[in-house]
């Protein structure tokens, strides 16, 4: 599957017109720094800190940059950031169909389609599919046409009730360990599309109890013991998976900050010996 641009879903709800003071605050306090702490990580003072945070001082665009840079502020924010200050963004937002993101999409294509017969894919910060490998097809065999349209959201194919749910043997452990998930990416993003998201996933009906282990006669994966697996059927077998999310080291672009890259690790010898069958 190729990749696809992404929408705009993953854009800030800071607003620029209460000015970058409130907004820098908002970030400290959210990161549990001190202004002495944070005057120390940026080189300055905190009376100097004091005084941008109540709009007393106009930071400098280069100090607005370090600031954030101390606070990891995702790249997005970082640009609302230097709006609200009076400054030009600094952090372009290039469509991955850009000719210039070509290496990269490439790349990126290359890396999943290589990792097969292992299921990967490639999501923004919504979660919204931007390319998956085939082994990820695989998994949605039997998912409703309906939940399949474009844009794919991983999320809610995974918890919602016709999509993946039904079949993942471990659905409680694994839909909180989901929401754990996006929680924390709330809090650092500070993105509403993604508490919409996560607004509509957390309210799917979810059983009492999880699904029965197949039959005796059906091979189930060993329980990984190092880490939680998702634990999901696929014709009658159940496949075990541990997940691994990978993004790019100090992103210059807001689309490249907002990629990652989820892989999907066999955690039993069953699972590896199955996916290689099936990919031969």
């Amino acid at each position: 599957m190729s990749i696809v641009p992404p929408g705009a879903a993953g854009s800030s709800s800071a607003p620029a017109a209460s000015g970058v003071g409130p907004l820098l605050r908002g970030w400290r306090e959210q990161r549990r720094v001190s202004q002495l702490e944070l005057a120390l990580r940026a080189g300055s003072s905190a009376r100097h800190i004091s005084f941008v945070e109540t709009g007393r001082s106009r930071p400098s665009e280069e100090m607005v940059l370090r600031l954030a840079e101390h606070l990891d502020v995702p790249v997005r924010e970082r640009n609302a950031l230097l709006l609200a200050a009076g400054y030009a963004p600094h952090y372009p937002e290039t469509p991955l169909g850009d000719p210039s993101m070509d290496a990269l999409r490439e790349g990126v294509e290359r890396l999943i389609q290589g990792y097969e017969p292992y299921p990967a894919l490639v999501v923004d910060a919504t979660y919204d599919v931007l390319a998956a490998n085939r082994a990820i097809a695989m998994l949605l065999d039997g998912v409703p046409e309906r939940l399949l349209v474009p844009p794919l959201n991983a999320m809610r194919l995974t918890l919602h009730p016709e999509g993946l749910a039904p079949r993942i043997r471990n659905l409680r452990a694994w839909r909180d360990h989901l929401l754990a998930q996006m929680d924390r990416q709330i809090a650092l993003r500070r993105s509403e599309p993604l508490r919409a998201l996560y607004e509509e996933v957390a309210a799917y009906p979810v059983p009492d109890t999880d699904p029965e282990p197949a039959g005796d006669d059906e091979p189930l994966g060993a329980v990984a013991s190092f880490a939680l697996p998702m634990r999901i059927e696929h014709e009658g077998r159940v496949l075990s998976f541990i997940s691994s999310i990978s993004t790019f080291n100090t992103p210059m672009d807001v689309t490249v900050a907002e990629l990652a890259i989820e892989t999907f690790l066999p955690a039993d010898p069953a699972t590896v010996k199955y996916l290689h069958a099936l990919s031969s």
